[in-house]
C-alpha cells in the first residue's frame, strides 16, 4: 500500500512541472540531451517521491537533496566532466523558477 502525499499542493505542482519538463526533453531533445535528462530524472524521481511524503517539503529542500544526491553520484564517478556540468546546469535551469 502506498503512503499518502503529505507535501503542500505547491510542492506537488512543482514536482509535476519539473517532471513534465524532463519528459519534454526526453520526447524532443537530442541524444545528448536525452541522456542528461534521463540521468537527472532518475535522481529527481527518488528525491521528489521521498519529499512528497513530508509535510514540510519545499523547493529549497528539494534542491538541497538533489545537490547532495548528484554530488554523491559524481564522487562515485557515475558521470565525469562535461556530463556532470550538463546535469548540474539542467537541474539549475529547472529549479531556479521555484526559488
Amino acid at each position: 500500500m502506498q503512503e499518502q502525499v503529505k507535501a503542500p499542493a505547491s510542492f506537488v505542482k512543482l514536482v509535476e512541472d519539473i517532471d513534465a519538463a524532463l519528459d519534454n526533453v526526453v520526447d524532443t531533445g537530442s541524444d545528448d540531451a536525452l541522456f542528461i535528462a534521463s540521468y537527472l530524472q532518475g535522481h529527481f524521481a527518488v528525491q521528489a517521491r521521498k519529499l512528497e511524503l513530508e509535510s514540510h517539503a519545499s523547493a529549497q529542500l528539494l534542491n538541497e537533496r538533489m545537490q547532495a544526491s548528484l554530488s554523491a553520484a559524481f564522487e562515485n564517478k557515475e558521470l565525469e566532466g562535461e556530463d556532470q556540468s550538463a546535469v548540474t546546469a539542467l537541474w539549475q535551469q529547472l529549479i531556479t523558477p521555484y526559488q
